[in-house]
């Protein structure tokens, strides 16, 4: 392997996935994955000028119709697929549900949405895309919260800043 094909595969995709419980479920999205019906949080890519918090709302709005306030960082967790290669970096973020819009449209690849209580969750386990949807779920049932201020975003580049 070349240094710029390590450099490459290395370079991760930048993810979050929101942890929203309600009611003691937790909501989880089907979602098809290469042919295949898969279970996974609500999660998806960063945009390009986007923050981690806003990326998160986004998303989750766009894969369940579920607006949600962020309130605590479960975890950061880096995987790479053993398919693709790719190296994902995901941000988790524990959300509180604000409001439910079922006419809004559920964002490609999507298929249902579903609230799971932790036992059934733990009976699905086989389903979930990433060990990092399994490990996300074991740390939020424990209870790990960060505070958000440890996510700092700092849109503007100041590059002339004197040293």
């Amino acid at each position: 392997m070349t240094s710029s094909t390590q450099a490459k595969s290395y370079r991760p995709f930048i993810t979050v996935a929101s942890m929203i419980e309600q009611d003691g479920r937790i909501l989880f999205i089907k979602e098809t994955i290469r042919e295949k019906l898969v279970l996974n949080q609500p999660a998806g890519h960063v945009d390009e000028g986007e923050s981690i918090l806003e990326a998160v709302v986004r998303e989750t709005l766009e894969e369940t119709g579920w607006q949600v306030e962020p309130e605590a960082l479960v975890g950061v967790y880096q995987w790479i697929s053993g398919l693709s290669g790719r190296s994902y970096l995901r941000f988790v973020i524990a959300c509180r549900p604000v409001h439910h819009d079922p006419s809004l449209p559920l964002d490609v690849p999507v298929q249902s949405i579903h609230w799971f209580t932790p036992e059934e969750a733990d009976q699905l386990r086989s389903e979930f895309r990433s060990p990092m949807v399994d490990r996300a779920l074991d740390d939020f049932l424990a209870g790990q919260r960060y505070p958000l201020d440890g996510l700092a975003y700092l849109p503007e580049l100041n590059e002339s800043r004197p040293k």
